[in-house]
């Protein structure tokens, strides 16, 4: 199940943020397209890992941005610019999952397994039988992620692919760090759980 996370911001990467968000919040439209060139290929890959679905993912990072733009001036930096970030991502995600669970004729649950990037296997070094059960166990652990309670999936995604930090995983979806441990401990045990027949292979 590893996959390699997000390398962790450097410090002179955190400290740019700040400038971008000084100019952004008195209006400065180029500093937004630098935020946006700088963090969207992150968020767009969370909000896909969240929501099954790259092309709903575009949408939604679209409007954390957009966000972003609006919100600027009541932004303090008090915390990482990444964190109040991922905030925002987490609440637009929630209810884009809260939306779909009101209407489940518009969920995206059928979607083309090609479109998730975790399900391509690379079949110029594996012989076909080992690309296909690499295929197949990527898909299922997708899929077990998707049928993670809301919270946890977000826990186990900004943990297992971003590589963030208990403390800012906390930061983010509101919780003590002990609080996200024990999040973090019930979804990787429903994991194994859903996923044991290929563990046990």
């Amino acid at each position: 199940m590893s996959q390699n996370p997000s390398p962790p911001l450097a410090p002179d990467v955190a400290a740019q943020d700040l400038v971008w968000m000084a100019r952004v919040k008195l209006g400065d439209e180029d500093a937004l397209r630098e935020l946006i060139e700088a963090h969207q290929h992150r968020i767009i890959g969370t909000v896909a890992k969240m929501l099954g679905d790259s092309g709903d993912a575009e949408d939604v990072a679209q409007q954390v941005f957009i966000r972003v733009w609006k919100s600027a001036a009541r932004y303090e930096p008090t915390a990482k610019f990444t964190t109040w970030l991922f905030k925002i991502t987490r609440n637009l995600v929630f209810n884009e999952l809260r939306r779909r669970k009101r209407h489940p004729a518009q969920s995206l649950d059928a979607v083309n397994d090609d479109d998730r990037p975790l399900q391509v296997p690379d079949h110029s070094i594996k012989a076909p039988d080992t690309a296909l059960l690499d295929d197949e166990m990527q898909t299922a652990i997708q899929r077990a992620i998707d049928e993670l309670p809301e919270t946890q999936r977000m826990a186990v995604i900004l943990r297992r692919y971003d590589d963030i930090p208990y403390e800012e995983i906390g930061e983010i979806l509101d919780l003590s760090v002990p609080a996200v441990k024990s999040v973090l401990f019930r979804a990787r045990t429903e994991l194994r759980e859903k996923l044991k027949r290929y563990l046990d292979a």
